[in-house]
């Protein structure tokens, strides 16, 4: 991937999302490469923005509270960026099952908002927008590359999909530079863990730290394959620093996937302590499922150099002692 900061030093980089967990620990890398950063965050307590998350940056970065669905807001905030990292959404896909006309604003009606305030004000701005592999739906064959089949079992991938072929087709007809990153299970210090609507990983990990017992719904068999936050932050800096990335879709992935019985395993072992127990699936979840996963991340690797270095176990153990010294900002 190369020496980043050359790239990176000085530049004008706008972060939507940015008090939430990815876009915050992208935030500390960007201000040690001596980047200009404006964080945009509409610290909906829902949605995972906190201020402690930039507590040790807070004097080199710039925060703007406001909502990426103001698009008057968004049409002034993006002018003079050189680079946008699209990281706000509604991320809870129980959520966007039961309230789907918010998952609309928040994870399509914004995107394009943003998109035309870039075309009209900014046309020379790079675009990284953070997608998911859940617009891939129930995998046809493992590992997923980005030529399968896009099938989403939710109304969450149904908007986060209609957004990466707002990007997409932006790209095409107006030049825009944008790219996307289709996020497996990303994990790691500064996830918003006061429940599990969010993420199932975040929630277990606070589970460990509070001396509870884990639940695993179905089998346990389940596979899935995780990054740790680290190794996100340097596929969005690689994708955002190569011009070659203009017009890509990539998908991220690791290289350890592993059922969910012997993650609630791994974790108990690396927490030195802890009990599980398999429960069957409640049938708002079960019907969502998308059953095993694990995402072929080849062609960003062929294309970029990118590849997960964290392993599974030291990232757990980091994450875990972050949460000890930290629980209370979090809770």
């Amino acid at each position: 991937m190369g020496d980043p900061e050359p790239f990176f030093s000085g530049r004008r980089i706008l972060i939507t999302g940015g008090l939430g967990f990815i876009g915050s620990n992208l935030a500390h890398r960007l201000a040690a490469l001596g980047a200009d950063v404006l964080l945009v965050d509409s610290l909906i307590p829902d949605y995972g923005g906190n201020l402690f998350n930039i507590h040790e940056i807070k004097d080199r970065v710039r925060v703007n509270i406001a909502d990426v669905r103001d698009e008057y807001g968004m049409d002034y905030l993006v002018r003079g960026h050189e680079i946008i990292f699209n990281l706000a959404g509604q991320v809870s896909h129980l959520d966007s099952m039961s309230d789907p006309y918010t998952d609309l604003e928040i994870n399509c009606r914004s995107h394009l908002s943003i998109l035309e305030a870039c075309r009209k004000h900014n046309p020379a701005v790079t675009i990284v927008y953070a997608s998911t592999r859940q617009i891939y739906g129930r995998p046809q064959y493992l590992p997923v590359d980005e030529m399968h089949p896009l099938a989403p079992t939710d109304i969450n991938g149904i908007h986060k999909l209609a957004a990466e072929w707002y990007y997409r087709v932006y790209h095409r007809v107006y030049g825009l530079r944008t790219a996307s990153l289709r996020m497996t299970n990303t994990y790691g210090p500064r996830m918003r863990v006061k429940d599990a609507r969010q993420t199932f990983i975040g929630w277990w990990l606070r589970q460990m730290v509070e001396g509870e017992e884990l639940q695993i719904f179905g089998t346990g068999q389940q596979q899935r394959d995780f990054d740790y936050i680290d190794d996100v932050v340097e596929a969005l800096l690689v994708v955002a620093a190569n011009t070659n990335a203009a017009g890509q879709v990539y998908n991220l992935g690791g290289d350890e996937p592993i059922s969910l019985l012997a993650l609630a395993q791994l974790l108990i072992e690396v927490n030195g302590s802890g009990r599980y127990r398999i429960v069957p699936f409640p049938p708002e979840r079960e019907r969502i499922d998308i059953g095993d996963f694990c995402g072929d991340y080849a062609r960003i690797r062929e294309q970029l150099g990118w590849r997960p270095r964290v392993p599974l176990r030291e990232g757990l153990a980091r994450t875990l002692a972050f949460y000890r010294q930290h629980r209370e900002q979090y809770w």
